[in-house]
């Protein structure tokens, strides 16, 4: 069966607040080395509106070779290790130069979930594998090497078309940035597939 065509540059090219919630129902899809295919449906996610944003790793336009991706055209991977243990996947957004991202923070595997499952260490509940950022980092196989990659393009990794769209979108502050103050850590900049059991945090 052919696969859905991806998501192009053009579908990226607007701020991260905008794309966010246009990124729920569309599917994350990774290709592995041994041409195995992984993916999600994409059902929760976070924008990341730099410079002004003070929760941004691209706050007051820092720029560094671990965020350079963000300052990228629109479409790219940004990849990051974080805690010392989990890596994080955004998509990179708005236009060159502006340092917008998405972090896709949980997904619905619809594609691959026993290697998944070996991923993530083979004990893991199935509503667990891609529950929250690092999780789903770990069950596709995704690390720092795919940062900056070109999701419009790259055969290792992007975001198909979906077919199914939540009925209704929920918006929350974001999870675990309470260190970039009140005015950031209060900003409903957290969108949520409505009700879907799969969310990392409160399903509102």
């Amino acid at each position: 069966m052919p696969r859905a065509s991806r998501l192009d540059r053009e579908f990226f090219a607007r701020r991260a607040d905008d794309l966010a919630p246009d990124l729920l129902g569309h599917v994350l899809v990774r290709v592995m080395p041994d041409g195995r295919i992984l993916a999600g449906r994409i059902i929760e996610v976070e924008a990341y509106i730099a410079p002004e944003d003070q929760a941004s790793h691209a706050k007051n336009l820092h720029r560094s070779p671990r965020n350079e991706a963000m300052y990228g055209p629109p479409g790219l991977s940004y990849v990051y290790f974080t805690y010392g243990m989990h890596h994080c996947m955004n998509v990179v957004c708005a236009a060159e130069g502006v340092p917008h991202a998405v972090l896709i923070r949980a997904i619905e595997p619809v594609e691959g979930l026993d290697r998944m499952r070996a991923l993530r260490g083979g004990a893991t509940p199935d509503r667990d594998l891609c529950r929250g950022p690092g999780r789903l980092c770990q069950a596709l196989g995704l690390d720092r090497t795919l940062s900056s990659v070109d999701l419009t393009t790259d055969p290792r990794l992007g975001v198909e078309r979906g077919e199914h769209f939540p009925a209704r979108v929920a918006r929350t502050a974001r999870i675990g940035v309470d260190s970039a103050g009140p005015r950031w850590a209060r900003r409903r900049l957290r969108f949520v597939w409505a009700g879907h059991p799969l969310v990392s945090g409160p399903r509102a």
